[in-house]
């Protein structure tokens, strides 16, 4: 950075700190990406973007850098943070098109109601009836606590394992391996660890509750 550099990746607040003890120049940027940017201003990361933003925009200047946002998803919120860092003509580019509702035919889906009390012995028997004691699974969980109750549940009878932010990155990669691999077969995750996720030949992805 010292020596001049093209193009910086980081994370808000590591970004805010060097802004902050001086090791950062932003006056001169021409190009500012935000990816994730529904999970990352969702997340609170908010009041540190606009931080950022605020040394290298000025109100209503046409040499504000061009901004880019990419999103997976496009609440309505999302189209404000649009209006308030992009210039008024921005243009949306919508990779989906009319397909949004399309699920991919070669799955099958099931919604299976029941009980909170009867979930983890639920999705046990649906593991062995989809998955069996050799196939891949990957079970969805909303909170950590949830993930690591239900990989240390009796009712899963397969090798299982949870991954989920408290887990240290390194310890994530080993996990994410040995699943890979097929050490274990069954991933229970939090839906914040499973962004990006890439892993082929998946038997059965159970979601634990629906998704928000």
């Amino acid at each position: 950075m010292r020596s001049g550099i093209d193009i910086l990746v980081g994370t808000p607040g590591r970004i805010k700190d060097h802004l902050q003890n001086g090791k950062l120049d932003l006056t001169k940027v021409k190009h500012v990406v935000l990816d994730e940017v529904d999970q990352m201003l969702d997340m609170g990361f908010a009041e540190q973007v606009e931080d950022i933003l605020r040394v290298a925009y000025k109100k209503d200047s046409e040499d504000n850098p061009q901004t880019l946002l990419f999103s997976a998803t496009c609440p309505h919120w999302v189209y404000d943070v649009a209006k308030k860092y992009m210039k008024s003509r921005y243009e949306q580019i919508d990779l989906i098109g009319k397909r949004t509702q399309k699920a991919a035919t070669t799955v099958e889906h099931l919604a299976i109601e029941c009980h909170w009390s009867q979930r983890a012995a639920v999705i046990g028997d649906v593991i062995q009836v989809y998955s069996g004691s050799y196939g891949r699974t990957i079970v969805f969980c909303e909170t950590k606590k949830e993930a690591n109750e239900l990989a240390l549940n009796a009712s899963i009878k397969q090798d299982c394992q949870s991954l989920h932010g408290d887990i240290p990155q390194k310890q994530r990669e080993i996990t994410l391996k040995g699943f890979r691999n097929g050490t274990f077969k069954v991933l229970v995750a939090t839906n914040v660890a499973a962004r990006g996720l890439d892993i082929p030949e998946v038997d059965l992805v159970v979601q634990s509750s629906p998704p928000k």
